[in-house]
């Protein structure tokens, strides 16, 4: 099992987790887990490389870097010259998350597009994929990829849980869909019908720890350890064994990202 999507190395939003990263990881070692990608998209330099800092201790994490909309706000010139270099080390697999959230707005909107934009320039220029956020944007999010050409490169959009016929647009964008621990819920909105609708070499699978954690853990912290069961959820929805799902969605994470993720985790 690979979890594509994890804040493990963050201390934003309470993200402390017991034992540490080292405990995180040996609980995801124990519980299957082969690798784990870390997500460092703060508002801050620290943030990203803390991602990175994680994926050189441990064998079986790679990185994401970029800047979280919400903190889109907070890009000068330095800060994103750091993004710039961050997601140039091997150690990182994919430029994010970026994206666009109407929903807080915590940025302003078009600072939001804009930041977006450059995000997706500079995946294109270091040819590597894309992980994308959005929430209450999903038209906004369709154009921005197509004018900007994000189908040179590709990504995911990471904790899937918009519409299905968003979610069935970006697979013409060569993306490929994240499905997070919100498929266990019993008011799992339209994710069901995408998961069904989606072809099975396009899906991935995330806890976007700390958040969002599945069913029986809902409402506590989240952790990669936890993956097993939103995977569980979608072999039932797809009508899959749980070890066919489990390899489909680990060569598809290979595929999106790259061989770095082929190596384990140790435990």
């Amino acid at each position: 099992m690979i979890d594509t999507h994890a804040h493990i190395a963050a201390t934003w939003e309470g993200a402390a987790y017991p034992g540490g990263t080292v405990g995180v990881l040996a609980r995801a070692a124990a519980a299957g887990v082969a690798h784990v990608v870390c997500v460092g998209a703060g508002g801050d330099a620290a943030e990203m490389a803390a991602a990175v800092a994680c994926a050189r201790a441990h064998p079986g994490v790679s990185a994401i870097t970029g800047i979280h909309p919400h903190d889109a706000k907070n890009v000068d010139a330095a800060l994103w010259q750091a993004v710039v270099q961050t997601c140039a080390l091997p150690e990182v697999v994919a430029v994010g998350e970026t994206g666009l959230d109407f929903h807080y707005d915590s940025s302003p909107r078009d600072v939001q597009d804009a930041i977006f934009r450059r995000h997706i320039q500079l995946a294109r220029q270091l040819r590597k994929p894309l992980c994308i956020h959005t929430r209450d944007a999903e038209e906004l999010t369709l154009r921005v990829l197509r004018e900007e050409g994000a189908d040179a490169v590709g990504g995911v959009i990471h904790c899937f849980s918009g519409t299905c016929a968003f979610g069935l647009a970006a697979l013409d964008f060569g993306f490929y869909l994240s499905i997070p621990g919100i498929v266990t819920f019993k008011k799992a909105g339209e994710i069901v019908e995408t998961v069904q609708k989606a072809p099975l070499d396009r899906l991935l699978v995330e806890t976007d720890s700390p958040f969002l954690a599945p069913i029986p853990h809902r409402g506590k912290q989240n952790e990669p350890a936890y993956v097993a069961l939103t995977l569980a959820k979608i072999a039932e929805i797809k009508g899959l064994s749980l070890a066919e799902l489990e390899r489909a969605t680990d060569e598809n994470a290979v595929r999106l990202f790259g061989p770095r993720l082929q190596v384990r985790l140790a435990g």
